[in-house]
């Protein structure tokens, strides 16, 4: 079967690991201190990284540190991992659904204008499968109503806008480095931020609202949570990240490909390049009243095909949580619509073109009806 993702792991990671374990030090220690610097060298910016068990901690994080709580709103697309919403829920405070582009996925400035009210404290765009929202409209209205941006790009490791790294703005950024992603600590995420007053609340955040003197001596001045990554993931991300340039460009190779070999069809929405997408993902949109299919069923006729894909994703604002705020279908087509039509075809470094041309074979059996 070809798995709609897959990770990249050979000897170089199995040996990291191998000497973390070997040594003693399985929780946060150097290799965390180093991945940290290498992530910091990487995106450049002058920025501080601190790495998480999750993209979702650093996120979490990020609110809990700027006193994001009960009677504020947080501005998130509707189309996301859900994720982007759990946090500001997790938060006491409210989620602020806007609808995204259709073939980027990505909100945009007008969108978010929209959406504010007296009570809007924050916005979270989301970079979208690995390409970039166009920040710079977001981060003027931001500076217009006083409100924290916080980008989540938790797909969007290696992603550059406008021949920057994401990440490297200053603002707060999270990443993630799940298995699926572009590369990965097993589990683990990773914040970029430049304030030093809000990086110290975060790192308290962090690890149970520790802060030690310079005698040692230990603190608690302020809650915090259990959110550190161990040395062993972070040996891992050592070595992936020194082969995420090269991942990314296989997956650039991969995608064009695609685009080479996918059809022009009615029933067909591609998603769109742009410049600096590290392609996380490739998601497809297809009609399934005109193909005559359901998508349970065209997931059935790839699977016979040794072909897995995946959804990615159903629309946030319709699932049972998020319908306690009043949001209803209807309320944002394209989101709707992106979550019904959705299709993530297998996108990852180990595939091969050969397997790309296996995949639009099997994408034009379905437009055509001859599976």
């Amino acid at each position: 079967m070809l798995p709609f993702t897959r990770p990249t792991i050979d000897n170089e990671e199995l040996e990291a690991i191998k000497e973390v374990l070997q040594s003693g030090w399985l929780a946060t220690g150097p290799k965390v201190a180093a991945f940290e610097a290498a992530l910091a060298d990487y995106i450049g910016g002058d920025v501080q990284l601190r790495v998480f068990n999750s993209g979702t901690s650093a996120l979490e994080a990020v609110l809990l540190a700027y006193g994001i709580g009960p009677g504020d709103e947080v501005i998130v697309p509707a189309m996301s991992f859900v994720a982007s919403a759990n946090i500001i829920v997790r938060c006491g405070a409210t989620p602020k659904f806007v609808d995204v582009d259709l073939v980027s996925r990505n909100i945009d400035a007008a969108a978010v204008a929209a959406a504010i009210t007296p009570n809007t404290k924050a916005i979270i765009p989301v970079h979208f499968a690995g390409r970039p929202v166009d920040m710079d409209p977001i981060y003027q209205l931001a500076k217009q109503h006083n409100l924290l941006v916080l980008e989540d790009a938790a797909q969007a490791i290696g992603t550059q806008y406008k021949g920057r790294q994401i990440g490297s703005s200053g603002n707060p950024v999270c990443f993630s480095f799940h298995p699926n992603k572009n590369m990965t600590t097993i589990e683990g995420g990773a914040l970029a931020i430049s304030d030093p007053v809000l990086l110290k609340k975060i790192e308290g955040i962090r690890f149970h609202g520790i802060v030690r003197d310079s005698e040692g001596g230990m603190d608690v001045p302020a809650w915090g949570g259990k959110m550190n990554m161990p040395d062993v993931g972070a040996a891992l991300g050592l070595v992936q990240l020194k082969k995420l340039d090269g991942f990314n460009q296989k997956r650039r190779v991969l995608v064009d490909r695609y685009f080479q070999q996918l059809p022009k069809h009615d029933a067909l929405v591609l998603p769109a390049d742009a410049e600096g997408h590290s392609w996380h993902m490739f998601c497809v949109l297809l009609d399934w009243e005109k193909i005559g299919l359901s998508r349970n069923q065209a997931l059935e006729v790839l699977k016979q095909q040794a072909i897995t894909a995946g959804i990615h994703y159903p629309a946030m604002h319709l699932f049972s949580l998020y319908r306690q705020y009043g949001y209803e279908p209807g309320d944002f087509p394209n989101a709707e619509r992106i979550g019904e039509q959705t299709l993530t075809l297998p996108l990852f470094p180990g595939m091969e073109e050969k397997d790309v041309d296996q995949v639009c074979s099997a994408v034009l059996s379905l437009l055509n009806g001859s599976y």
